[in-house]
């Protein structure tokens, strides 16, 4: 029975920070129930409007509709924490919408002015974006509010009505933003680092599945190094959720700086980040020393911070005997018994801050803005990339906001065109597809992903749209409540992927047609064909017209990357530096920047790994990223054993001289990620490094850790230049065992 309990309480964690660490700070959780009751209370608000004006059905669906749609949009726009910012930003929904309704009604008795209109609205809806966040969602009112009047014909004398119904649905979204919903920091950045240590767990317990792989079975320990390398990914991004969080000064915990809160994560990040490299290291090695690293490992993941500790001294004592295994394992299994018994005494979040000196919180800058509480999407990352054609296109040297507005409109006047031979009346269902396409997209690839992604949801959610309308026919509140439930799903998964927002926005659609009395099974199928002609067309739009390559994209990541590992580094060398006057740079805030830049670089990097380009290898854009990741964090160790050892050496400052200037020249070197590297220079060598290091190794027991990490992120550097040199070089000192532990005297 206690082995079952035991199991049962296992599980139980295991799915909590599955949970947990899938949301960090409960960020979509929040947006879906705000949304969710942002909507049913603006339908019931305005039903009860429209019954006691007495007004009819028509009137009062399209009154319910409205409000229900600014609620909708005003649940995303009115996310953030200061109250009068959410009072300014609402007070001009009724004017964004009110200018799309007074275009509506001035042209909608011509259909090709009212036509052309539409192809303006859209073109302006998404210039606007370039004047700030707020602006984004003013547009989208803006072509809502056009839609609406336009193809429901409205007169200037249902313009007081459909206003009245606006402001409603803004007062109500509004009410709810400062009151039920509104966003405490203090919580959030509490919320956020919950799912920060979820995400730990689960970094443990990847690890300690590792480390239990056979190791004879190649492809499941390649298969299982790449789940560490997502979840140290996933750690990295919370990591940075919170440093953006933490420069809102009424978030942080009392008694803690915003210095010292990312002081306290890089010392986790570190600390886990060592445990981790050892468990690959682990891998195949003495049968005892695995079981011992795994119990200290499971222990972790359950939570249990006293076991962990017990079983990672157990682990140490085991490592620093000689009678199992060699020296390397031995070594593997010391660092994995350090990095969990700092962890376990960082991980608490009471108790005192770490003291930070030589930095200024009132000049504290986070590594990432964030947007709504998230971390921003790719269009963020590619905003300064060339599109292709400056040469012979003049529109391609617009800026990216205004090239978005071109292919916006092209598209959509294209999906006009082509929508309306397929069906005069319902032809916006493929302009609503092409505009979507460039929503929170960047490059061309990401635009056909998106695309493709509103097609498969709804062929998918017409299926169940067509299941549930038939179910709740004749029953308007079960009518509704889909309604509501279905968009409270889709904002909680559009994260993950749009594929389901869109599934959930198809069972929606069909529920409306039916409480209009107009659904039928012909009309869904309808959709699905606008839909996907208007995918098409973004998609080829995406391709053709201003297009942002996806290459290109990666090729300036990546070398904003590398820029960023050439400061890092010389950061360190600042640390190192003998007879240096000035108090050594600050390590924690370039550490952060090479999360952000490695982050960029998988997400824009990502449309690579799949079959989707030609003259592209998934296969070598996987193996490249994975060695881009591995560099930065063997990078980043650095800043752990820099610490630890607190020292200077002439040849190991040299030695970290010649790794930046190196990866300063590999930057400066177009590197395709889906392939192979070509041929480079002969000054991309790591003969000097090679050199400064040996020299190192003469100082025996000077700085052993520092140097025992500049040997492995030279190594790193080796694998990711491998065809520019081929000149061997040691890794490993078989006499070099440093012991990275803060608090390994007092152990």
């Amino acid at each position: 029975m206690q082995i079952l309990q035991s199991r049962a309480r296992g599980w139980m964690r295991h799915t909590w920070d599955a949970v947990v660490g899938s949301d960090p700070g409960l960020t979509r959780l929040r947006q879906a129930l705000f949304a969710a009751l942002a909507m049913a209370g603006a339908l019931a608000v305005e039903l009860a409007l429209c019954l006691l004006t007495h007004a009819n059905q028509m009137s009062t669906v399209v009154a319910m509709l409205l409000g229900a749609m600014v609620a909708m949009i005003g649940s995303n726009a009115l996310g953030g924490t200061g109250g009068w910012s959410k009072v300014r930003t609402a007070a001009f929904f009724p004017v964004a919408m009110g200018l799309g309704i007074g275009l509506g009604v001035a042209v909608g008795t011509h259909i090709d002015v009212m036509l052309m209109t539409f192809v303006a609205v859209m073109f302006v809806a998404v210039y606007v974006r370039r004047f700030g966040m707020d602006f984004f969602f003013y547009g989208f009112m803006l072509w809502m509010g056009y839609f609406f009047s336009s193809f429901l014909h409205a007169t200037v004398s249902t313009v007081p009505h459909l206003m009245l119904a606006i402001v409603l649905g803004t007062a109500w979204v509004l009410l709810l933003s400062v009151t039920v919903t509104r966003t405490n920091p203090k919580r959030t950045l509490r919320r956020v680092r919950s799912s920060f240590n979820a995400r730990a767990r689960r970094l443990a317990r990847a690890s300690a599945y590792l480390v239990m792989a056979d190791p004879d079975d190649a492809t499941e320990v390649a298969r299982r190094r790449r789940k560490v390398g997502a979840q140290r990914g996933r750690l990295a991004e919370a990591a940075l959720m919170i440093d953006g969080w933490s420069a809102d000064s009424d978030a942080l915990p009392q008694g803690w700086s915003a210095s010292a809160v990312r002081r306290r994560l890089v010392d986790l990040q570190l600390c886990l980040g060592q445990l981790t490299t050892a468990s690959q290291d682990l891998v195949g090695a003495d049968r005892e020393l695995r079981r011992a690293a795994v119990q200290a490992l499971w222990a972790l993941t359950l939570g249990h911070n006293a076991d962990a500790a017990t079983a990672a001294a157990h682990l140490r004592g085991l490592a620093e005997s000689d009678r199992l295994g060699t020296a390397d394992e031995r070594r593997s299994a010391r660092h994995l018994a350090v990095g969990v018994l700092d962890y376990v005494e960082l991980e608490p979040d009471i108790g005192e801050p770490p003291g930070v000196t030589g930095l200024d919180d009132d000049q504290f800058t986070p590594a990432v803005a964030l947007a709504f509480g998230y971390l921003p999407g790719s269009p963020a990352v590619v905003r300064d990339v060339d599109a292709r054609g400056r040469r012979w296109n003049p529109l391609s040297r617009l800026d990216f906001t205004t090239r978005q507005a071109v292919q916006v409109a092209v598209a959509g006047a294209l999906a006009i065109v082509f929508g309306r031979m397929l069906d005069p009346h319902r032809y916006y269902w493929a302009v609503i597809a092409a505009l979507v396409a460039f929503a929170g997209t960047g490059t061309r690839s990401e635009t056909a992903l998106k695309a493709t992604n509103r097609v498969i949801g709804t062929l998918v959610g017409l299926f169940a749209g067509i299941l549930l309308a038939h179910l709740t026919t004749g029953h308007t509140v079960w009518t509704l409540a889909v309604i509501v439930v279905s968009m409270s799903c889709g904002f909680y998964l559009v994260r993950i992927s749009y594929a389901y927002m869109i599934f959930f926005v198809t069972i929606m659609v069909a529920q409306l047609y039916s409480v209009l009395h107009e659904f039928s099974d012909d009309l869904l199928f309808l959709r699905l064909k606008e839909t996907a002609l208007g995918g098409l067309i973004g998609i080829v739009v995406g391709l053709v017209v201003t297009p942002v390559s996806t290459r290109d994209a990666v090729e300036s990541v990546r070398r904003n990357l590398l820029l960023s590992l050439r400061d890092f580094l010389l950061a360190i060398r600042g640390h190192l530096q003998p007879n240096e006057p000035t108090d050594p740079p600050d390590l924690d805030g370039p550490l952060r920047d090479l999360d952000t830049r490695l982050r960029a670089l998988l997400q824009v990097g990502a449309p690579l790994t799949r079959p989707l380009l030609a003259a592209n290898s998934p296969r070598w854009a996987r193996h490249n990223l994975t060695l881009y990741a591995d560099t930065v964090r063997r990078a980043q160790a650095l800043t752990r054993s820099v610490r630890a050892e607190a020292g200077t050496d002439e040849h190991l400052a040299a030695a970290v001289t010649a790794l930046a200037r190196t990866t300063a020249a590999l930057a400066a070197i177009s590197s395709p990620l889906g392939a192979a590297p070509p041929p480079g220079p002969g000054h991309l060598d790591l003969e000097a490094a090679d050199r400064e290091i040996g020299a190192a190794r003469a100082n025996a027991g000077h700085l052993r850790a520092v140097r025992q990490d500049l040997v492995r992120l030279h190594a790193a550097l080796r694998q990711m230049i491998g065809p520019f040199d081929n000149t061997d070089v040691s890794t490993r000192d078989e006499n070099d065992e440093p012991d990275l532990s803060r608090s390994a005297q007092s152990r």
